[in-house]
């Protein structure tokens, strides 16, 4: 039996095949983490509204999301959704709503935690210079918020990045998608698996060490 032959680890080898997969899997990231932070916001303002009609449809869809695999949601999406409406998302299309609409619940419990850590008397602040409640939100509350969860955001991102591999379960070309196939096409599967869990965690310790260095620089700015 021979031994471990990375000799085709080489860009024009390996390129036709995850060149597709890696630009999805960026491209996935990026729409599920805009689309899971803009849906996330308003799950959060729901939950700290105060008012129980719009508090508990809020903390019943974010507690149910968290407490389900990512990979039955896709499912969900995949399978049972295109029943129900009687054609098919597709798996690319499938991945995205189901990225955002499950990442919403994340974002929102940070964006939560990030409006409740702003002090009440920024709060008073606003409204003693005539402020409405929407104005306080959006001029002074949420963009102090923001800046707090800004490494917060980033650290579930690199998670969602990581998470983005499970859409290999409905078969869409995502990175480790490319690396199967290259490895099936090559002749190499062993190699192509570790190649690919080596360029994830090249790709996901780089980012991280980019969170702590932003992290740092916004506790100077503090």
């Amino acid at each position: 039996m021979g031994g471990l032959d990375f000799s085709f680890f080489r860009w024009d080898i390996l390129g036709p095949f995850i060149a597709k997969g890696f630009v999805f899997s960026i491209w996935l990231t990026i729409v599920a983490t805009i689309g899971g932070i803009l849906f996330g916001t308003v799950l959060a303002l729901m939950r700290l509204s105060g008012r129980k009609w719009l508090d508990w449809p809020a903390a019943a869809y974010v507690n149910t999301m968290r407490s389900i695999p990512l990979v039955m949601v896709l499912l969900w999406f995949f399978l049972l959704i295109p029943f129900a409406i009687g054609r098919p998302l597709g798996a690319e299309t499938s991945a995205v709503i189901t990225f955002i609409v499950f990442e919403a619940a994340y974002f929102s419990e940070i964006v939560r935690a990030g409006i409740q850590s702003i002090s009440r008397g920024q709060v008073n602040a606003g409204y003693a210079l005539g402020m409405t409640y929407g104005q306080n939100m959006r001029l002074v509350i949420l963009p102090q918020a923001f800046r707090n969860m800004l490494p917060v955001f980033l650290t579930q991102t690199i998670i969602l990045f990581q998470d983005t591999s499970l859409v290999y379960a409905i078969g869409a070309y995502d990175l480790l998608k490319g690396f199967e196939t290259a490895g099936k096409n090559l002749g190499r599967p062993v190699e192509a698996y570790l190649l690919a869990a080596l360029v994830y965690f090249v790709l996901c310790m780089g980012l991280s060490y980019a969170v702590r260095r932003i992290q740092t620089k916004i506790q100077i700015i503090r």
